[in-house]
C-alpha cells in the first residue's frame, strides 16, 4: 500500500494521481516535503520516494530501495519532472529514474539507521 505524507502532517492512504499532484503543488515553506512510502507486510526495509522543496525553489528528490546503502538523491528545478518521477515510482514503472543524475548518499546513514527499517 502507498501512503503519502507531507510536512504539515496530512497523510493519504492509497493516494490517487491527482492527490499526489496536489500534494506536490502545495509544497511551500512550512510544508516543504512530501514522502510517498510503499508499505507491504512482505517487504523488509524502507521503500520510499521523498521530495523536498528547497529555499532556492529547486527540488531535492530522494529514494530508498529497502536499505540505507540504496539511498539516492538528485536535484532539479522542474516540478513537472518531479511529478512524472514520483508518479512513475508510485505505479511501479522501471524507467521513472531516467532523466536524472543520481548520487548514492547511503554513506550518510549510519548502521543504526539500517536497523530501524520496516
Amino acid at each position: 500500500m502507498l501512503i503519502a505524507t507531507d510536512e504539515a502532517g496530512a497523510a493519504v492512504k492509497k493516494p490517487s494521481r491527482p492527490a499526489i499532484g496536489r500534494m506536490l503543488a502545495n509544497l511551500q515553506r512550512g510544508n516543504a516535503h512530501l514522502i510517498l512510502e510503499r508499505v507491504e507486510e512482505d517487504m523488509d526495509g524502507s521503500w520510499y520516494v521523498r521530495v523536498l522543496l528547497c529555499d532556492n525553489n529547486t527540488y531535492q528528490l530522494e529514494f530508498r530501495d529497502g536499505v540505507a546503502a540504496e539511498h539516492y538523491q538528485t536535484r532539479t528545478v522542474s516540478q513537472e519532472k518531479v511529478l512524472t518521477a514520483v508518479l512513475g515510482w508510485a505505479s511501479g514503472k522501471t524507467d521513472w529514474k531516467d532523466g536524472f543524475m543520481w548520487n548514492n548518499i547511503g554513506s550518510q546513514f549510519g548502521a543504526d539507521d539500517a536497523q530501524h527499517q520496516g
